[in-house]
């Protein structure tokens, strides 16, 4: 059995910043087993203090954003003493950009979390992507900034729900053989997903089995699955959609796509 790699997330904020940091930094080791311990709103030494006491029970890893430098000191000297490896994950980035631009940071905790437009408006692209999730509120899609269009199971929510995340307003519908798709006028980009059939086969098993809907052959079989993407690029192509294939794909890589042919439309206009 591998031993799994305790990790010690520390924030003044809500530690949103260092744990995805933490995850993306770790997704360059394969195989690896982590257990995450996320200690927010970290604010004062008493804090530490305790967070001490579980270094001192289980060993582990510190990785921490913490603005206020006294603190961060008591944090690195604690983990010195108790032998602990602290990685500080922004502090060298802001330090090195700060002398080059010649500005003093400002050190407020939670300063990147800041409730300003920015942040209302990702709120906001967050709500129009649940209210517009799998072709609901039709009525109001000229709004959106990005349309996903694709079979089911071709990861169109979540690909949703990740650009509402980066504040694009994104709606997702179903493409359905023979079935009539609403009018889309000119004004949000429409993007055309596809997939694999033998992998939508195999996404498509799973889905059966968690809702137990062992009846449903038809959403299943390959020769209609095969049809069902088949007729999708058909009609994305002769509706001049971009088409990405998500097969093998992250959402995050999709998004990336997506995001960068949105770029090149705006440059366009």
């Amino acid at each position: 059995m591998k031993e799994i790699l305790r990790l010690y997330l520390v924030s003044d904020s809500t530690g949103e910043t260092v744990t995805n940091v933490a995850r993306s930094a770790l997704a360059h080791f394969d195989d690896l087993k982590t257990e995450e311990h996320l200690w927010a709103l970290v604010r004062t030494k008493g804090q530490i203090d305790k967070l001490a006491g579980e270094l001192q029970k289980n060993n582990g890893v510190v990785m921490y954003t913490l603005v206020n430098d006294e603190l961060e000191e008591y944090l690195r000297e604690t983990c010195v003493r108790l032998k602990i490896l602290a990685i500080p994950v922004l502090k060298e980035t802001v330090t090195t950009l700060s002398s080059y631009l010649g500005i003093k940071t400002i050190n407020k905790p939670g300063r990147q979390h800041v409730m300003n437009e920015e942040y209302f408006s990702r709120i906001n692209a967050i709500n129009y992507a649940l209210s517009h999730d799998d072709g609901q509120a039709n009525f109001d899609i000229k709004d959106a900034d990005i349309i996903l269009v694709g079979p089911s199971r071709t990861s169109k929510s979540p690909t949703a729900m990740y650009l509402a995340y980066k504040g694009y307003k994104a709606a997702n519908i179903p493409f359905v053989v023979g079935q009539k798709f609403p009018e889309i006028n000119e004004g949000p980009m429409v993007i055309g997903l596809i997939i694999n059939p033998d992998v939508l086969i195999e996404i498509r098993k799973n889905r059966i089995l968690n809702l137990n809907d062992i009846n449903n052959s038809n959403y299943i079989d390959f020769e209609k699955v095969q049809f069902e993407i088949r007729e999708a690029k058909k009609f994305f192509q002769n509706k001049n959609w971009p088409i990405i294939d998500v097969t093998r794909k992250s959402v995050e890589e999709t998004v990336a796509n997506i995001i960068k042919l949105y770029d090149q439309r705006k440059l366009k206009v």
